[in-house]
This record gives C-alpha cells, sequence and structure tokens, in this order.
C-alpha cells in the first residue's frame, strides 16, 4: 500500500506517531530529496532504502512504484518538508494509484500554507491557496491582483528574494489591506509579521528576509468589514 506521510516543516518534534509508523513499516521511502529524508530516518533511528521522487524523475518512477505496490510493496510518500502534493511532488502518484484501484492512504500533518493562515490572523472561513507566486514580475502582478479582489484569504509560498517586490506590488494595488508575513515556521525565528503593505516594506528592506516564507493576503470581504467597523469606532 502507498502511504503519503507528512514531515516536519521545521521542527523534527513535529513528527507524528503514525508517520513514525509509517516509514518504521515501508519497504520503500520514495523522497524528495534522499539525502534531507535520510537525516529524517536516522533522526528517528529507522534504515530504510530511499528512492529519489522529484519533478524531474516523477514519470518514470511513478510507473516503478506502480509495479512494487502491484506485488504487494509497503511505499511510504514524502518530500522535504510539509505534506506530498501541496506544491511539492506527489500528486501524480496518489492519481495514479486512483486509476489503477491501488490501495493508498493519506496521513494528516505538517502543512505551511494552514499553520501560516492560523498564525496570521487573517480571515480562516475561507481561504485561497496558490502555490509558490511566479517568478516572473508581469505573472506575480496578475495573482497578486487577483488575491486582492478575491474575497477569501489568499496564501502564498514566496521567495526571500522576491519578496519585498511583491510587497511594493501590494502597496501600489491595495494600500490598505492587511498583509501577513509568516516566516520560519515552528523554527528558531518563527514570526508572524502583520501590516499594511508599505510597512512590511520598510521592515523587510532594512531588515532582509531570509528562510521560508508563507505571504497571505487579507480577502477583500474581511478589509471591507475591517473599514466599515474601524469607521464606526471613528465616528
Amino acid at each position: 500500500m502507498l502511504t503519503v506521510v507528512p514531515t516536519p516543516i521545521g521542527n523534527l518534534g513535529d513528527v507524528t506517531e503514525r508517520a513514525r509508523e509509517a516509514l518504521a513499516a515501508a519497504d520503500v521511502v520514495a523522497a524528495e530529496d534522499t539525502r534531507h529524508s535520510g537525516m529524517l530516518l536516522h533522526h528517528l533511528a529507522l534504515s530504510k532504502p530511499l528512492l529519489s521522487y522529484h519533478e524531474h524523475n516523477e514519470a518514470m518512477r511513478t510507473a516503478e512504484l506502480l509495479e512494487r505496490l502491484r506485488a504487494g510493496a509497503n511505499v511510504a510518500l514524502v518530500t522535504d518538508a510539509g505534506t506530498p502534493a501541496i506544491s511539492d511532488p506527489g500528486a501524480r502518484l496518489v492519481r495514479a494509484c486512483a486509476e489503477a484501484g491501488l490501495a493508498y492512504t493519506v496521513l494528516p500533518g505538517p502543512c505551511a500554507a494552514i499553520t501560516a493562515l492560523v498564525g496570521s490572523g487573517l480571515d480562516a472561513s475561507a481561504f485561497f491557496f496558490g502555490g509558490f507566486l511566479p517568478v516572473k514580475s508581469g505573472q506575480r502582478g496578475a495573482e497578486l491582483t487577483a488575491a486582492v479582489e478575491r474575497d477569501a484569504t489568499s496564501i502564498f509560498y514566496e521567495s526571500p528574494h522576491r519578496l519585498l517586490k511583491s510587497l511594493e506590488a501590494l502597496a501600489g494595488l491595495a494600500p490598505a489591506r492587511l498583509v501577513c508575513v509568516a516566516r520560519e515556521l515552528t523554527k528558531k525565528f518563527e514570526e508572524y509579521r502583520r501590516g499594511f503593505p508599505a510597512e512590511l516594506v520598510a521592515h523587510y528592506t532594512a531588515h532582509p528576509p531570509k528562510g521560508e516564507i508563507c505571504l497571505l493576503v487579507e480577502g477583500a470581504e474581511a478589509a471591507a468589514r475591517r473599514e466599515k467597523l474601524a469607521a464606526r469606532a471613528g465616528a
């Protein structure tokens, strides 16, 4: 059977007992980066065969893993951090198992986008996850324009090298919209920084960001409610 195993997004203490059990029972661990996952297995005092499974070899490896699953093997699928298939490899293998009628299960566990949403303090009743923001400025601008027009909170993964450009774009598009930068989640220097885009531009200009980043944009509906309440309070 295939078991999709979420792994810690930074703090190794977040590995679940079910994840540990699934890895211990696996005949092979399909991993985005075998070196990185090897360190996790070492932390868990497990020794398992590792098979690389990443965006450049997914098609070939999926066929190989299907054959192993048909032969009765237990396969654990992991990525470097978080839940496989969420902006990481995994969806192709799960889809292939579903189409082939092969048994699989997905364990609950760490996901940076959901952790960031809860920690942002923004409306979590409805949200949109857009994965990594595009590298090209025009495409990134289109995604951010859609985010400020959307009623739900928008969540994106962003590079520290491009964060300022995204915040500057938001400052031009919606200067009164709340934004949250969730950085280095579950790690020693975890940070949730909320504010208006220009405020965050000023902060991260003075303090260049590092590490893994989630960028969250307040939805239009929540922003309108907040501004209405502020107007009433000031009346």
